[in-house]
């Protein structure tokens, strides 16, 4: 892609050697200079694809002067970019800092007045800054907007529309988003100058999940949980609830029926606890995960190799959104579901969404709590002698 040789070994650092779709797309267009509205599912390579173009356009730029401004949603999303950012850029000697809630201000400020040449923020903490003098964001000339149609759905509009007011009109916009639904399309008319769009088939998951339900009553939903979460092959599990008291009940219900270890992240943690609790995880100390849709779009951890609906998702987009914590950048993963009676219809709202008809499972043995009780055949983690199949909607089930 012709490529600055920095922002190359930053990449062989890292270990990359081929561009995911999404990058192969979004790269050239960007390194152009052009405004661009990118879309792709979640685990595709997105971060790469708006970092490494900018990194390009300012190698050999004077050091010291902010130039870059990300905005996104989450605390976890933000460090995770910022992190990025600093291995990417280390060639080109780039630093990076990430500007979140639920953390002191006297570092970041420190940071910031120490000069920067990237800001990874969440428009909250942003803002927060931007109220002292020592923040100017007159020399940003990149401005990416990345999940952008989470930050609609966490009603982030309006500090996005002050935080763009205070920035130069000249300058390149990126804006990422994992969906494209109409209000996002309106924030884009509103702050892009004649984007190139590309896009890779956001509304569906990604090919290398495999996808199965559970049909189960509400009241044995943590029983079942439990069976699954004992078998050995489920090595790195994300459990995704709605509430989060049920996160931090659920995690304890996971140690005493799995026999092993447990956390939970939700919004109603700190940001240390919610930062130890996604390394515990990431090294495999904990290697169950207990979350809310806080995290459905700030975990990027490689290897998680099952991602588990424990409710059933309120929309297509955030089941998407939550089974692209498995199976990033090629990797096999696999989805589970459970699905209460009272929840058929969202499901079925869901198979329509993605266009598959979902592989419904059982377990022997176990009392689902419905009509007909047992299962009587292997299931999702079912025991299992012979090869995989298909589901109606052509998704492999291995």
């Amino acid at each position: 892609m012709g490529l600055d040789p920095g922002v190359l070994s930053g990449l062989s650092d890292m270990g990359y050697t081929e561009p995911t779709p999404i990058q192969s797309k979004a790269i050239p267009l960007a390194m152009t200079g052009r405004d661009l509205i990118a879309s792709a599912s979640t685990g595709t390579g997105k971060t790469a694809a708006f970092l490494l173009p900018v990194l390009h356009q300012l190698a050999g730029t004077e050091q010291g002067v902010l130039r870059v401004l990300v905005l996104t949603p989450t605390r976890e999303l933000a460090l995770q970019i910022d992190e990025q950012a600093l291995a990417l850029g280390y060639h080109v000697r780039f630093s990076s800092v990430a500007i979140v809630g639920g953390m002191k201000m006297n570092p970041q400020e420190e940071a910031i007045r120490a000069g920067v040449e990237i800001i990874v923020a969440t428009p909250g903490r942003l803002k927060d800054h931007m109220r002292q003098k020592y923040l100017d964001l007159s020399t940003v000339q990149f401005l990416i907007l990345d999940e952008a149609d989470r930050m609609f759905d966490m009603g982030f509009l309006p500090d996005v529309h002050f935080i763009v007011s205070r920035i130069p009109k000249e300058r390149q916009t990126l804006l990422f988003s994992a969906t494209m639904p109409p209000k996002v399309r309106v924030l884009a008319d509103s702050i892009l100058r004649d984007p190139e769009t590309v896009a890779v088939d956001p509304t569906k998951p990604a090919e290398s999940l495999v996808h199965c339900a559970f049909s189960v009553a509400d009241n044995r939903k943590e029983e079942l949980l439990g069976r699954i979460l004992s078998y050995d092959r489920m090595v790195s599990v994300i459990v995704f609830v709605k509430r989060k008291s049920e996160a931090d009940r659920l995690a304890r219900t996971a140690r005493r029926l799995s026999k092993r270890n447990a956390a939970s992240i939700h919004s109603g943690r700190s940001q240390q606890e919610r930062i130890d609790a996604l390394e515990d995880f990431r090294t495999g100390r904990c290697p169950i995960l207990i979350a809310t849709d806080v995290a459905a779009r700030g975990i990027d951890v490689s290897k998680v190799t099952h991602v588990v609906h424990f409710d059933v998702p309120r929309s297509s987009e955030d089941y998407i959104h939550r089974s692209g914590r498995t199976g990033r950048a090629g990797e096999t993963g696999e989805v589970i579901t459970f699905v209460a009676p009272a929840e058929e219809r969202e499901f079925a709202a869901i198979e329509q969404a993605i266009g598959s008809t979902i592989l419904r499972e059982t377990m022997p043995g176990f009392d689902t709590g419905l009509d007909g009780g047992r299962g009587e055949r292997g299931g999702g983690r079912r025991e299992r002698s012979g090869g995989g199949g298909r589901s109606e909607g052509g998704r492999r089930r291995r």
